[in-house]
């Protein structure tokens, strides 16, 4: 009864649209270089001492640069932008490189900082991002791989010969296109059964949506069993 009622909860969260929900901007100052990031909280985090889950979103190509309003085009940050409220606290930093790779030390710079200044749960710590963002998560989970409670490409490039430094007890679900002609499904097809081969505990999930081309952050980040899904995972 309780699992029933907490997945009713969460779905009418999810849902519901109210008042139009508001990022907060900010920066983080590495020395050499700047990070620029939007954050949103929760309804609820300004009250009480309680630790929240955090979402770490990496956007795609398309959002680099320096305008953070561009980071609301897609997945997560779309649905916040359009009203959606979620029960944990999302960080969807900017890639400045338009042709560029996500910095990962800087981003590991960025989870330190925030996490030292914000009532974060440091067990429910979860990482998601979409095509050149989704290759961003695969590469930050290899290098962080105590960290995280649960990683979600989508429709990402992946490294998959370096499978061997995801950690085996990190639990994973991949979307994809089945007609993306940008990054092919084969991608994530091969990296899943690389996993699968390691005995993974979970086992590592594979959602591949017919008729979809680069863009399966469309109905991925639209499924509220996603998101039941994260919020599930605890490292």
């Amino acid at each position: 009864m309780t699992i029933m009622r907490n997945t009713f909860m969460l779905t009418l969260i999810l849902t519901c649209s109210g008042l139009f929900a508001q990022f907060q901007a900010g920066h983080l100052d590495l020395g050499l270089d700047t990070i620029h990031y939007l954050v949103n909280y929760p309804e609820g985090y300004g009250e009480g001492t309680a630790d929240w889950p955090l979402v770490l979103f990496l956007h795609g190509g398309g959002e680099s640069g320096n305008d953070l309003e561009l980071v609301k085009k897609n997945g997560l940050p779309m649905h916040i932008a359009a009203g959606q409220k979620f029960p944990f606290i999302t960080l969807t930093p900017q890639n400045k490189y338009t042709r560029g790779f996500w910095d990962l030390t800087a981003l590991g710079h960025l989870l330190d900082h925030f996490e030292a200044n914000n009532r974060v749960d440091l067990s429910r710590i979860y990482l998601t991002g979409l095509s050149r963002g989704g290759l961003g998560a695969w590469m930050l989970a290899m290098q962080h791989p105590n960290r995280f409670a649960a990683l979600l490409p989508v429709c990402g490039a992946v490294p998959a010969s370096y499978d061997i430094w995801i950690p085996e007890d990190l639990p994973i679900w991949i979307h994809h296109g089945a007609d993306d002609g940008l990054i092919h499904p084969s991608e994530s097809i091969n990296m899943i059964e690389n996993l699968r081969e390691k005995n993974m505990k979970p086992k590592p999930r594979l959602t591949v949506y017919e008729g979809i081309g680069h863009n399966a952050w469309e109905p991925a980040y639209a499924d509220p069993k996603v998101y039941e899904w994260l919020l599930a995972q605890r490292r």
